[in-house]
C-alpha cells in the first residue's frame, strides 16, 4: 500500500468522540462525494459515491452514529469505473442530515465563511480538523516522503478549494490553491506543515512515519552537501597544486630553480617534492616553518615569475 493509502487507512478508523466533530467530518465527506436530488414532492435522496470502499464505510459509520441510519453499500459498475455507493432516501432522515451539515447555503454544505469561524459547524478548531480529515479521505492524497513532499485535496470547484485553503490557514497551515486542468487543488508542499496536517487530522502513526523518513532525508541531504563541499574543496586544491607545479616546472626549464632568490627556490623544491601536500603541510616542511599565508604568498610569486617568463619579460624579481 502507498503512503497515502496508509494515511487514509489510519484516518478511516479515527472517529471523533464529540458529536459536533462527527457532523463536521460527515459534512466534508458529503460535500465531496454526495449527490442530493429531490423528487416532485420535494423529498430528497442522498447518494454517496466513492472509488474507495473504506471511505463509504466511514460515511456509513458516521450516519449510523449520528442518525441511526442503516444502509447497505453496493457497487455501481454502469460508468467508466466501478464506484462504491450508499443511498439514503427516507425523507425525514434526509432533512435531518442536511440540516446538520449546514443546509441553507447554495450547496447545502459549509462555505468559506464557515471556515473562518462563526455560529456554524466549523466554529471550533476541533471541528475544522475533523472537516479536513473528511475532505482528505474523500479527495486527498499525500506523496511518499521518501520521494517528495506534497499534500493535496482535489476539488471540482474553485470555491471548494478556496474554502479548504482558508480552513488550513485558520489552523496555521499555509494552504494554497492551483488550477490543474478542469480541477482546483488545495495543496501544501512544505514538509513540516504536511507533518502538522497529519497531526491535525489525527493520524499520529502516519505522522511519526513521515517524520522518521523526513529526518533520514535531511541527514542524507546534509551528508551529501558536506561530501559535495569537501569534494569541491579537494578538486580546487588539486587544480591549484597542478597549476603551481606546472609553473615551477616551466621556471626550471627556462632558467633553473637554483636561480630563484632565497625562500622561493626552497618553496619550489618542496612543492615539487610534495605535490599533494596542503599549504599548512608545505609550511611545516620549510626551514624555518612558515604559516599558510606565507606559503600562499610565495607560491603566488612563483606563478607571477612563470607568467613574466612566458611573456618574455625581464626583471622577474
Amino acid at each position: 500500500m502507498s503512503f497515502s493509502g496508509d494515511v487514509k487507512k489510519e484516518l478511516s478508523g479515527q472517529i471523533s468522540g464529540a458529536r459536533h466533530c462527527q457532523i463536521a467530518e460527515l459534512a466534508a465527506l458529503m460535500r465531496f462525494c454526495a449527490d442530493v436530488r429531490y423528487d416532485a414532492e420535494g423529498n430528497g435522496r442522498i447518494t454517496f459515491r466513492s472509488d474507495h470502499e473504506r471511505v463509504v464505510r466511514k460515511y456509513r459509520l458516521l450516519l449510523n452514529r449520528l442518525f441511526k441510519v442503516r444502509s447497505e453499500i453496493y457497487r455501481d459498475e454502469s460508468g467508466k469505473r466501478a464506484l462504491y455507493c450508499l443511498d439514503t432516501a427516507e425523507p425525514e432522515t434526509v432533512r435531518k442530515i442536511l440540516r446538520a451539515v449546514g443546509e441553507g447555503n447554495a450547496a447545502g454544505f459549509p462555505s468559506a465563511e464557515n471556515a473562518r469561524g462563526g455560529q456554524d459547524i466549523l466554529r471550533r478548531a476541533c471541528c475544522r480538523r475533523a472537516y479536513l480529515r473528511g475532505a482528505f479521505l474523500a479527495a486527498g492524497s499525500v506523496s511518499d516522503p521518501s520521494r517528495s513532499y506534497h499534500f493535496e485535496i482535489v476539488c471540482g470547484e474553485e470555491r471548494m478549494a478556496e474554502d479548504l485553503a482558508v480552513l488550513m490557514r485558520s489552523l496555521d497551515v499555509d494552504g494554497r490553491v492551483v488550477k490543474r486542468r478542469k480541477y482546483y487543488v488545495a495543496y501544501v508542499k512544505e514538509s513540516s506543515q504536511i507533518s502538522d496536517l497529519l497531526a491535525l487530522m489525527e493520524a499520529p502513526v502516519s505522522m511519526l512515519n513521515f517524520e522518521n523518513i523526513r529526518v533520514v532525508r535531511n541527514v542524507r541531504g546534509n551528508v551529501n552537501r558536506k561530501v559535495n563541499c569537501e569534494t569541491a574543496n579537494i578538486n580546487k586544491t588539486a587544480n591549484a597544486a597542478a597549476r603551481q607545479i606546472s609553473d615551477i616546472e616551466y621556471i626550471d626549464r627556462v632558467m633553473g630553480i637554483s636561480e630563484l632568490p632565497n625562500g622561493l627556490d626552497e618553496m619550489a623544491r618542496i612543492r615539487l617534492q610534495y605535490p599533494t601536500a596542503t599549504l599548512n603541510e608545505l609550511g611545516e616542511l620549510l626551514d624555518p616553518p612558515v604559516g599558510k599565508s606565507g606559503v600562499n604568498h610565495r607560491l603566488r610569486r612563483l606563478s607571477r615569475i612563470a607568467e613574466r617568463l612566458k611573456e618574455g619579460e625581464g626583471g622577474i624579481f
